[in-house]
């Protein structure tokens, strides 16, 4: 099998290398095929590499860096500040060919501009988006833009369309996602202009399974593959699932608490909980895509546990082992070829 190299930001997130670190020992040893480039501060990657009792020596390499991106930094001194930072050096090794994707859990802001600026966007897209999986009652939907573009017109939908078929088809398999545009009513009429104006740019390729548009409610039932919308909606629905997950926890441990029946029958049920709580952990779903990009990058939630940062590294295995950038700009040179 071919060696995947993958660039980890070893600086990023709110916990940096005891979180980076400690996940990508475990990606280790679950995938032989593996080499990784750590980049960061040395001495704290080789204290956390110390814990390992596995060979390292041909399968990691450590980058020093001199600086880091704080989550706090504007974009624009990531870009022009920080040159030797981390999160720069780890985009740049996907740029140069030393890697085939990237991974950080730092700054949004700071990794978009930069990925932006070092890798470019892929031809025929204008703008990047962030993607990634969210849980349905019959699987999970690919929801973009997550918060990278508050503002879209008609022509960027469309575009998020395209390239959400084309990476939930490529990672999932699935011969024709269903795409559906996020609006407040079923019906033609609702909506602002630029929703209306990408629904009749949807439809008028075959380039995509387009179903036409949601509701809030739809995209939790499972309604499409892919559910495109601007980035300021897209973040907002995804902290609010995040926030009725942790509600729902919250409400159910009250419960079990009340007296010791209730803490019985929480007893009893309790594989049944955890199956659910299994089902809805945004630990599961964690690892969203910069799509767009003429490479791949992944990029951590802040805050994520070491099992979270190991699922975001296997979402940039998976998308390295299917070509994700590259079929995509294959499906946007077709479709250019079309409307030519």
């Amino acid at each position: 099998m071919k060696t995947i190299t993958l660039a980890i930001d070893c600086m990023g997130g709110d916990y940096g290398p005891p979180i980076s670190v400690g996940a990508a020992l475990i990606a280790l040893e679950q995938h032989p095929h593996l080499h990784l480039k750590l980049f960061g501060d040395q001495d704290r990657i080789k204290q956390e590499l110390s814990r390992s009792s596995i060979n390292l020596s041909q399968r990691v390499t450590i980058c020093p860096t001199s600086d880091v991106v704080l989550m706090d930094d504007k974009p624009s001194v990531a870009l022009r500040s920080k040159r030797d930072s981390s999160m720069r050096k780890a985009i740049e090794a996907v740029r140069d060919g030393e890697a085939d994707a990237c991974v950080s859990a730092g700054n949004t802001g700071a990794l978009m501009a930069l990925s932006r600026f070092i890798i470019k966007m892929l031809p025929g897209i204008d703008r990047p988006a962030i993607i990634t999986a969210i849980p349905t009652a019959n699987g999970h939907t690919h929801m973009l833009d997550l918060g990278a573009n508050i503002d879209c017109d008609s022509e960027t939908l469309f575009q998020f369309g395209i390239m959400g078929s084309v990476l939930a088809s490529a990672i999932h398999n699935i011969p024709r996602p269903t795409v559906g545009l996020l609006n407040i009513g079923e019906e033609e009429i609702k909506g602002n202009d630029q929703v209306k104006q990408a629904a009749v740019l949807l439809q008028s390729t075959s380039h995509i399974n387009y179903i036409g548009f949601i509701e809030g409610n739809d995209i939790f039932a499972g309604k499409c593959d892919v559910v495109v919308t601007d980035g300021f909606t897209g973040n907002n629905v995804l902290k609010a699932s995040e926030g009725v997950v942790r509600l729902l926890a919250s409400q159910l441990r009250s419960v079990f608490e009340r007296n010791r029946f209730y803490k019985l029958v929480g007893l009893m049920i309790k594989p049944i909980l955890k199956t659910f709580k299994d089902e809805i952990d945004p630990d599961k779903y964690n690892g969203a895509t910069l799509i767009g990009l003429k490479g791949i990058v992944i990029k951590s939630h802040g805050g994520a546990s070491i099992t979270a940062t190991v699922n975001a590294i296997n979402e940039a295995i998976t998308e390295v082992e299917k070509n994700v950038p590259q079929r995509i700009a294959q499906e946007v040179e077709n479709l250019l070829i079309d409307r030519s």
